[in-house]
C-alpha cells in the first residue's frame, strides 16, 4: 500500500499512515541531563553517563527483607510511640523504625537496635528523611 498525501486522508487513514512508517511523529524536546555541570541533553532525568548515580535500588537490595520486617515489627511493638512526637508531649502511635544515622548499605548501621533505631510515626519520618536524609554524599 503506498502512503497517500495528508490533504485527502482520514483519521483512520493517518493512523494507517503511522504504523506503517509513511508519517512520523515528532519527538519531544530533549532535556538537559540533571547532573550538576553536565553539558549532554537526554530523554530521560539523567545521560546514560550519569544514570547509575542517580539510580535507587530496590528495598530488597537495600537490605530490606524479611528480617528487616520481623525486627522492624518488634521494635515497634516494644516502643509503641513516636519518639519525636513524645518531645512535643504528643501521643501518636508509631508506625515506622528510623534510622538515626543513614545506613546507606552499613551493615553495622542497618542492625544497630540500640543506637540508630527510633520509633517514628510516618509524618515525623517523612518530615525527617525529607530534611536529612535525601541529601547525598558523592565519592569523587
Amino acid at each position: 500500500m503506498r502512503c497517500r498525501s495528508l490533504d485527502t486522508i482520514s483519521v483512520q487513514g493517518f493512523l494507517r499512515a503511522i504504523l506503517k512508517g509513511c508519517i512520523s511523529l515528532p519527538t519531544r524536546p530533549m532535556k538537559p541531563c540533571r547532573h550538576p555541570g553536565c553539558p549532554n541533553f537526554t530523554n530521560n532525568t539523567c545521560c546514560d553517563k550519569h544514570a547509575e548515580l542517580y539510580k535507587r535500588p530496590s528495598a530488597q537490595e537495600r537490605g530490606y527483607n524479611s528480617k528487616w520486617r520481623r525486627r522492624s515489627k518488634l521494635f515497634l511493638k516494644v516502643h509503641p510511640l513516636c519518639v519525636e512526637c513524645l518531645k512535643q508531649n504528643k501521643f501518636t502511635p508509631s508506625t515506622v523504625v528510623d534510622h538515626i544515622i543513614p545506613h546507606r548499605g552499613d551493615p553495622v548501621l542497618m542492625w544497630d537496635e540500640n543506637n540508630n533505631w527510633q520509633a517514628l510515626c510516618k509524618r515525623c519520618h517523612d518530615r525527617k528523611t525529607g530534611k536529612f536524609d535525601t541529601i547525598k554524599h558523592y565519592k569523587y
